[in-house]
C-alpha cells in the first residue's frame, strides 16, 4: 500500500501502520523511532488525502521516550513548512496541537534552541483556528510559552492578536453538546493568557478600555475580571500611561451602571489597581503613581459625599472603599482626606437620615481598618479623630431614629474590635450605652443589635463587661418595683436575661453571669406570682444560650456543668417533693413547658464534655434517679426519698423529672459508660408502657430509644429490645394502653432506622399494619413524620446519636411501596391515613432523591390533596411546591389537575392550607409559559377571592401568585 500510485491507497497504508504506532510507541527502539520519524517527515510532502495519517504517526512518534536529539525540532520545522494547518479538519488540527504539547512536555530545552522560530511557527499554526475544543488546547501551549519562558522575540504583538482576536468570548454550546465545552472554560482560559505576561499589556490594556465602553454587559464583565486578573502581575511602567482613561471608564460605569455585577467588578478593578501601585517600591526620582491616582479618584469623588441624599454619594464612598482598601498606604491617604469630610458633614446635616447615609459611609472605612488590625500611632488618621469619631458614634446611639442607632451600634462593635482605638473612659462610656441599648429601648431590633454588640466585644474586654455591665444588669433583675407584676416590668426583666446570655462570650464572665441567671431562677420558683412558669422558661432560654456559647472553651464548659445541672437537679427534686407533700409548692417548675425548656439546658451542658468529665458527672447523675442518691446535690436536705421509678400517686411530680434524666443521659459521648445502664433501661421500658402520664410516658420512651440508640451491638442489646417487642406487642394489640405503646413503638423504631439496625424493619412492619387500625391508625400515620423528622431533643447528630447518612433513603426505599400497596388495599374509612403517612415521608425525603421517584408517586399525591384530612393536605401541598420549581417537565404533563385542585384548595377553612395552597399555585407559574397559557384568565379570576380574605398573610400569598400570573 505504501507504494500504491493511488493516493487513497497510499493513505490507507499510512492509516494501519500509524494505528499500530499509536498502540505500541512504547517499545520501539532508537533506531526504529529515526527511521519512521524520517519516513514519516517526508510523507508530509506527499498528496492532501494521505497528511492526516501521516500526522497521527508523527503524534504516536512524539509520545516515544527514546527520541534522538534534535528529532523533535526537526518534526516541527516539517509540520511549519510543509502542512497549512488550518485548511485541515478539526481533529487533524487538533492532533498537529497535540504533537506540539507531547514535545513542549518533553523536548523543552531543544525547542527553546529554534528561538522565535518556534514561536512564529505556532503563531501561523494557530491563526485562524475556529473549534473551541482546539482553542482550549491552542490557549495552553501559548500560556505555557510564556510561563516557560519561550523567546517570544519580535513576535509579542503578532501572539497577542493571535490570541485577543478571539476577546470578548462569543460562544453558546449546541444543545446536547457530547463535548461539554462551556462559554465559561474558554473565557478562564483565554484570561490566563492574556494575563500572563507584562509584555502584552500596551495591547491588551487598550483593548480593555475600548470593550468596558462596550454596550455588552457580558464583555464589560469579562473586560474588567480580566484587567482584575492583570493588575496581580503588573507594575507601575505597564500601568502610567492609562491609569486616566482606566480611572475614567470605571468612574463612569459605577456612576452609571443599573447593574450589581458591573458596579461591583468595577469596584474589583479599581481595588486591584490601587494594589498594583501600592506594591510598587518608589525610588527617589519616580513619581508616586500611587498618590496622584488617589488624587484625581479623591478629586472626583469627595464632593459628592457633601450631598448625601443626592444619586451619586453611596457611588462615590464605595469607588473610594474599594481604593482604600488595597493597602495601609492607600487607606491612609485616603482617609486623612474623607474622615474629617464626613465628621463635619455629620455635624452640618441634622436629619436622621442624611446622618444615617453619613455614618454609614464613616463606617465603611472603619471596617477597613480591621483589616490590618492594630491602630499605628504614627500613621493613623484614625487616632488623631478619636474623640469626634467616639463622639459621632455616641450621638448616633441615643438618637430617637432606630435605624440610625442601628448603624451607630455597628459602628461601635467595630471602634471596639481596633486594638488600642478606645480610651477606657471611652470603653466603660460603650457599656454603658450598650446596657442602656439593651434594657431601656422599645425597639426590640436596636435592643437585640445591642446584645448581640456586647457579645462581640466581651471577650476582648472581659474586665470591663463583667466588672461595670454584669452588676447592672443583676441589680436591675434584683430590684423589685411596686409595678413589679406589671408588663412593662416583665419584658425589662426579660431583656436583662437575654442581655447577661448575650454578654456571656467569656470564661470569666461567665463565671460571674450563671450564679446570677440561677439565684434569678430560685427566686422566681419561691414566687407564686401567675406568670412564673413564663419567667422560668425565660431564665432557662437564657441559661441555655450561655450553654450553647461556653461549648467551644473546655474550662468553660465544665465550670458551666458542675454548676447549672447540680442545680437545676435539685431545684426540680426540691419542687417535686414539695408536691407530694404540699400539692401547692413549686408547682410551676414541674410544668411540661418548664421542664421542656430546662432540657436543653442540661443538653448543652453535656455534649461537650470530655469523656473523663462525662463519666465523673454520670457517676452522681444516674444512680440520683436509680438509688435516690442525693448527697451530690447543692442543698441536699430534703423532706422525703426521691424515688421516680417507683410506683405510687404520690410520685408522680417526682416521674415527671426523667425529662432531665434524659435530657443528661441522651446527649453524653458514645464512649462514655453508663453506670447500672440494664437495670435503666429495664426502669425507662416499664415507665413508659405503665404511667397514666403521657408527658412521662413519652419522655421515658424517648430517654429509652436514646441509649438503645448508643448501645454497643451485641447479646446484651438483643435481650434489651426482645424484652421492649413483648411489653410492646401485647400492648398494642389491645387494653388502655394502646397509646403509650405506639408511643414507645415509634421512638424505638427511630432509635434504631438511625442506626441500621436489623429488627428496625420487623418493627416499621409493625407500624405499617398500625395504619388499618381504626383507633391508632391517624397517630401512627403522623408517627412517619417523627421517623423522618430531625428531633430536636435526642436522637441527633449533636448529641452523638448513631446517626448513617442516608437513612431516610433507605427507609423511603424499603417502605414506600408498601404504603402504596396497602393504600390500594385499604378500606375508604383508613385510606387517609396511608396517604398521611406517605406525605410525610416524603416531605422529608431530599428533593434530587423525590425529584427521580416522581413519576411513580404524583397520582397518588394529587389523589392526596382530595383527602379531607388537613394535615395530609398541607403535607401534600409542601412536598408539590419545590417540586414544581425542580421538576417542570414532570408537572407540566399534571398541569390541569394540579391547577384545579390549587384552586379549590384556596377556600379552605384552614388558613395553613390556603396560604400552602396560594404558594402552589404562585409555583406553578415556573412551568414553561405555553403549558400555563390556556389557564391563565381562569386562575387570575380565581385568585382574586383570596385577595379580600380575612387573614393578612392570605392576602400577602394571594398577591404574590396573582401578581405572577
Amino acid at each position: 500500500c505504501l507504494e500504491n500510485t493511488d493516493p487513497r491507497t497510499r493513505g490507507r497504508g499510512i492509516q494501519l501502520l500509524s494505528q499500530v504506532l499509536l498502540q505500541c510507541y512504547s517499545l520501539l527502539q532508537e533506531k526504529e523511532v529515526l527511521h519512521l520519524v524520517l519516513f514519516y517527515e517526508n510523507r508530509l510532502q506527499d498528496h492532501h488525502l494521505v497528511i492526516p495519517s501521516v500526522l497521527q504517526g508523527l503524534r504516536a512518534l512524539s509520545m516515544c521516550e527514546v527520541l534522538s536529539p534534535g528529532l523533535a525540532v526537526s518534526v516541527l520545522k516539517a509540520i511549519f513548512q510543509e502542512v497549512h494547518v488550518q485548511s485541515l479538519l478539526q481533529l487533524d488540527r487538533h492532533t498537529v496541537y497535540s504533537i506540539i504539547t507531547n514535545f513542549m512536555g518533553t523536548r523543552e530545552e531543544e525547542l527553546k534552541g529554534l528561538g522565535a522560530d518556534f514561536t512564529f511557527g505556532f503563531i501561523q499554526v494557530m491563526d485562524g483556528e475556529k473549534d473551541p475544543r482546539n482553542l482550549l488546547v491552542a490557549f495552553q501551549i501559548v500560556r505555557d510559552l510564556i510561563a516557560k519562558n519561550y523567546t517570544l522575540g519580535p513576535f509579542v504583538e503578532e501572539l497577542f492578536e493571535v490570541t485577543s482576536c478571539y476577546f470578548p468570548i462569543d460562544f453558546t454550546p449546541p444543545p446536547n453538546d457530547p463535548h461539554g465545552i462551556q462559554r465559561e472554560d474558554l473565557i478562564l482560559s483565554l484570561r490566563a493568557v492574556l494575563s500572563s505576561t507584562p509584555q502584552f499589556a500596551e495591547f491588551l490594556l487598550p483593548l480593555l478600555i475600548e470593550k468596558m465602553d462596550s454596550d455588552l454587559q457580558s464583555a464589560k464583565l469579562d473586560s474588567l475580571q480580566t484587567l482584575t486578573a492583570c493588575c496581580a502581575i503588573y507594575g507601575q511602567k505597564e500601568l502610567q500611561e492609562f491609569l486616566p482613561s482606566l480611572w475614567s471608564s470605571l468612574r463612569r460605569e459605577v456612576f452609571q451602571t443599573a447593574s450589581e455585577k458591573v458596579e461591583a467588578e468595577c469596584l474589583a478593578a479599581l481595588h486591584a489597581l490601587s494594589a498594583c501601585l501600592s506594591r510598587s517600591v518608589l525610588s527617589s526620582d519616580t513619581e508616586d503613581l500611587l498618590d496622584s491616582f488617589l488624587s484625581s479618584i479623591l478629586q472626583d469623588c469627595r464632593h459628592h459625599l457633601c450631598e448625601p441624599d443626592m444619586k451619586l454619594v453611596w457611588p462615590s464612598a464605595k469607588l473610594l472603599q474599594a481604593a482604600a482598601g488595597a493597602s495601609l498606604r492607600a487607606y491612609h491617604r485616603v482617609t486623612r482626606s474623607v474622615l474629617p469630610l464626613l465628621l463635619e458633614q455629620y455635624t452640618k446635616h441634622p436629619q436622621s437620615s442624611q446622618r444615617r447615609t453619613i455614618l454609614e459611609m464613616l463606617l465603611g472605612f472603619l471596617e477597613l481598618q480591621q483589616k490590618w488590625g492594630h491602630v499605628e500611632e504614627d500613621e493613623s488618621t484614625l487616632l488623631s479623630l478619636r474623640a469626634p469619631v467616639c463622639s459621632v458614634v455616641f450621638s448616633a446611639l441615643t438618637d430617637p431614629s432606630v435605624q440610625l442607632q442601628l448603624v451607630g451600634i455597628r459602628a461601635l462593635t467595630v471602634l471596639g474590635s481596633l486594638q488600642g482605638f478606645l480610651s477606657p473612659s471611652d470603653l466603660e462610656l460603650v457599656v454603658d450605652h450598650l446596657i442602656c441599648l439593651s434594657l431601656r429601648e422599645e425597639d426590640s431590633q436596636s435592643s437585640k443589635a445591642a446584645m448581640e454588640a456586647a457579645g462581640s466585644l466581651a471577650p476582648i474586654y472581659p474586665k470591663v463587661f463583667s466588672g461595670r455591665m454584669v452588676p447592672r444588669l443583676e441589680e436591675e433583675l434584683q430590684s423589685e418595683r411596686e409595678e413589679d407584676s406589671s408588663h412593662d416590668h416583665r419584658s425589662l426583666r426579660q431583656r436583662c436575661l437575654q442581655a447577661l446570655a448575650a454578654v456571656s462570650t467569656h470564661t470569666s464572665i461567665v463565671r460571674e453571669t450563671v450564679p446570677v441567671l440561677l439565684q434569678h431562677l430560685r427566686k422566681v420558683q419561691k414566687g407564686s406570682e401567675a406568670g412564673s412558669a413564663q419567667d422560668l422558661v425565660s431564665v432557662c432560654r437564657s441559661l441555655h444560650r450561655v450553654g450553647l456559647q461556653c461549648q467551644q472553651d473546655a474550662e468553660g464548659c465544665w465550670y458551666y456543668h458542675r454548676t447549672v445541672v447540680p442545680c437545676l437537679l435539685a431545684m426540680a427534686v426540691q419542687a417535686a417533693m414539695q408536691e407530694s407533700t404540699h400539692p401547692l409548692l413549686g408547682k410551676a417548675l414541674l410544668e411540661e413547658e418548664v421542664l421542656a425548656a430546662m432540657v436543653p439546658v442540661i443538653s448543652a451542658a453535656t455534649t461537650h464534655l470530655s469523656p473523663e468529665l462525662a463519666a465523673q458527672s454520670v457517676s452522681h447523675v444516674v444512680p440520683l434517679f436509680l438509688d435516690g442518691e442525693v448527697s451530690f446535690l447543692p442543698q441536699n436536705s430534703f423532706p422525703c426519698s426521691f424515688q421516680p421509678f417507683e410506683d405510687g400517686e404520690s410520685l408522680e411530680a417526682q416521674r415527671r423529672l426523667i425529662a432531665l434524666l434524659m435530657a443528661f443521659v441522651c446527649s453524653l459521648p458514645r464512649n462514655v459508660a453508663i453506670p447500672q445502664q440494664e437495670r435503666l433501661l429495664q426502669e425507662l421500658l416499664a415507665l413508659s408502657c405503665s404511667c397514666n402520664c403521657p408527658f412521662t410516658a413519652t419522655t421515658a420512651a424517648k430517654c429509652f430509644a436514646g441509649l438503645v440508640n448508643k448501645h454497643p451491638a451485641g447479646q446484651q442489646l438483643d435481650e434489651v429490645l426482645q424484652l421492649a417487642v413483648s411489653r410492646m406487642e401485647p400492648a398494642l394489640a389491645e387494653g388502655p394502653r394502646r397509646a403509650q405503646a405506639l408511643t414507645l413503638l415509634l421512638w424505638v423504631t427511630k432509635a434504631l432506622v438511625l442506626r441500621y439496625h436489623p429488627l428496625s424493619s420487623h418493627l416499621t412492619e409493625k407500624l405499617l399494619g398500625l395504619l388499618g387500625d381504626a383507633e391508632l391508625g391517624p397517630a401512627a400515620a403522623d408517627g412517619f413524620s417523627l421517623l423522618m423528622a430531625e428531633s430536636p431533643d435526642v436522637l441527633h447528630k449533636g448529641c452523638h446519636a448513631d446517626v448513617r447518612i442516608m437513612f431516610r433513603q433507605r427507609f423511603f426505599t424499603d417502605n414506600v411501596p408498601k404504603l402504596v400497596q396497602g393504600f390500594h388495599g385499604a378500606g375508604p374509612d383508613v385510606k387517609a391515613n396511608y396517604l398521611k403517612g406517605l406525605s410525610h415521608v416524603l416531605n422529608h425525603l431530599p428533593k434530587p432523591v423525590l425529584v427521580t421517584e416522581l413519576p411513580t408517586l404524583l397520582s397518588l399525591l394529587l389523589e392526596a390533596l382530595s383527602c379531607s384530612d388537613r394535615v395530609v393536605q398541607l403535607s401534600t401541598l409542601s412536598c408539590l411546591q419545590p417540586l414544581l420549581l425542580e421538576a417542570p417537565q414532570i408537572m407540566s404533563l399534571h398541569v390541569d389537575t394540579l391547577v384545579t385542585k390549587f384552586l379549590s384548595l384556596t377556600s379552605s377553612p384552614t388558613m395553613a392550607v390556603r396560604i400552602a395552597a396560594l404558594r402552589c399555585a404562585h409555583a406553578l407559574t415556573s412551568l414553561p409559559t405555553r403549558v400555563l397559557l390556556p389557564y391563565k384568565a381562569r386562575v387570575i379570576r380565581a385568585l382574586a377571592k383570596p385577595l379580600d380574605d380575612k387573614k393578612r398573610l392570605v392576602r400577602k400569598e394571594a398577591v404574590a401568585a396573582r401578581g405572577e400570573w
